[in-house]
């Protein structure tokens, strides 16, 4: 059998879902953005997008709630200067292309005397990080409800303290096609999975949650019995290390965060602060440092949409420019921002591929795909020894940050009072407060075991949510204010 070039495998397979059943094609698409081009635009483009999504809950021992939802529409955006004009519609029709095209060129008042010449096609080069598979039928019904009972039973069969667990399991098939008035035209074909495990532990009146889980863009069968087993150890790992947790000391320390996971304070202290829209503004904590020592000597962050499979990369971003692998901060000097095409534009740079936007209902906007730092020379367990008094934080829950000031706070949702080197007992009720550019100042260690987390994160930006990862290796951070219940 012979196979087609990926990009041209995923254009047939968006077309065929996106236009053809509408009685749609290229030319038609041509129409509409040079009806934006009759007015004078700066950009313009059409967004289709076709979603298929899954999801089984598990809880009190029973399969309770199964989900399925298909979702398909267009978006279409004209950009004059600083402005955009957005309309969208969940039909997919001619006439909903040319009204909402004729809707949105108004932004523009000046109306073009010379006629439009239409843009050259071309296709946009992309990436082949994943396979465009339809992930949901990687298993049959069955499957799946015996794969979230196993999780049941291993959970309890842990430890008789396991009194509840929660187990859920999605899957989404994501096809979208993205046509710009310069001609491009581009498609991806994105599968996503997760399986989420919960479990409460209670020992003598005393209850504690555990989570865990993991997921990213293949099919279901990658959650193997032993896959499942570790998740439901590190769940129940975390619930029963919190019942014998003291409460947390407050103060100023040293902290140690774990490889993976914890670098969800990175995303949020850091990374929010080097995306393009902010610091086209000046609100960035960020802002006008380019070339700048912003951290430590020995801290390199990137954020990269091209590792295979993983939660937050992509073939190609939400306006057809290819995924890349970007340095933000390379050993302590800030390097560029993350960018879409509009601040990329306006702040006279190129896209970096990051224009991602919720669905065909919302517009583009920057945002992180895999946000990590690179790992250093230092064994994390001679990262702990270097504690004199201090914090081990292996995992994190939730967090805010202010991206203006930088400012945020962070709960570990597992945590360890360490002194003279060695792990004390855990504590629970620690939050980690301080300011991103200040705490990347503050990097005194940097472990050799970088890892990226196991593909649960999910990002909200101006009421957007999209899927990302995050990654990082054991740091050392001097001098950071913990706020504790002790």
């Amino acid at each position: 059998m012979i196979s087609r070039e990926p990009t041209i495998e995923r254009l047939a397979t968006a077309k065929s879902l996106l236009l053809t059943p509408f009685g749609l094609d290229e030319s038609h698409l041509t129409r509409a953005l040079n009806e934006i081009k009759a007015h004078q635009v700066d950009e313009a483009d059409l967004y289709f997008q076709y979603t298929r999504s899954e999801g089984w809950s598990l809880e009190e021992g029973i399969v309770k709630t199964g989900s399925f939802s298909i979702d398909q529409g267009v978006g279409v955006r004209a950009v004059s200067g600083e402005k955009t004009a957005f309309a969208y519609s969940d039909d997919i029709s001619e006439a909903s292309l040319l009204d909402a095209a004729r809707t949105v060129r108004t932004i523009s008042a000046a109306a073009q005397t010379k006629r439009v010449k239409t843009a050259t096609p071309k296709i946009a080069g992309g990436r082949k990080l994943y396979a465009g598979l339809d992930p949901i039928a990687t298993l049959d019904s069955t499957a799946k409800v015996e794969l979230l009972g196993k999780v049941e039973k291993l959970a309890r069969a842990k430890d008789p303290r396991i009194i509840q667990v929660m187990a859920g399991l999605a899957a989404e098939y994501d096809v979208v096609m993205v046509a710009r008035a310069d001609g491009t035209l581009a498609a991806d074909v994105r599968p996503l999975v997760r399986l989420s495990v919960t479990v409460i532990a209670e020992q003598k009146g005393r209850r504690e949650v555990g989570s865990s889980g993991g997921g990213g863009r293949f099919g279901l069968a990658y959650f193997t019995d032993a896959q499942i087993e570790d998740y439901v150890d590190q769940a129940v790992h975390a619930a029963l290390t919190n019942l014998d947790a003291r409460p947390a000391p407050a103060g100023e320390m040293t902290v140690v965060l774990g490889a993976g996971w914890p670098g969800i304070l990175l995303h949020e202290a850091i990374g929010h602060g080097l995306e393009g829209d902010f610091n086209r503004k000046g609100s960035s904590a960020f802002s006008g440092r380019i070339g700048q020592r912003v951290a430590a000597k020995g801290v390199t962050v990137l954020d990269d949409g091209t590792i295979a499979d993983r939660r937050g990369s992509l073939n190609v971003d939400d306006e057809g420019n290819p995924s890349q692998r970007n340095v933000l901060i390379e050993d302590g000097i800030l390097k560029g921002y993350i960018q879409d095409s509009m601040n990329a534009r306006l702040m006279g740079v190129k896209p970096t591929g990051n224009g991602r936007r919720e669905s065909y209902a919302h517009l583009p906007m920057p945002r992180m795909t895999n946000t990590y730092m690179l790992g250093g020379d230092k064994a994390p367990e001679e990262i702990i020894a270097s504690i004199k008094k201090g914090l081990y934080a292996p995992n994190f829950g939730g967090g805010q940050v202010d991206i203006t000031s930088g400012k945020f706070v962070f709960s570990a949702s597992e945590a360890y009072w360490v002194e003279n080197g060695k792990i004390q007992y855990p504590v629970k009720g620690a939050t980690l407060v301080g300011s991103g550019p200040e705490c990347l100042k503050r990097v005194s260690m940097i472990g050799n075991d970088m890892k990226l987390d196991p593909g649960v994160g999910t990002c909200g930006k101006e009421g957007q949510s999209v899927p990302v990862g995050v990654g990082q290796p054991t740091l050392r951070i001097d001098g950071l204010t913990v706020g504790g219940t002790a």
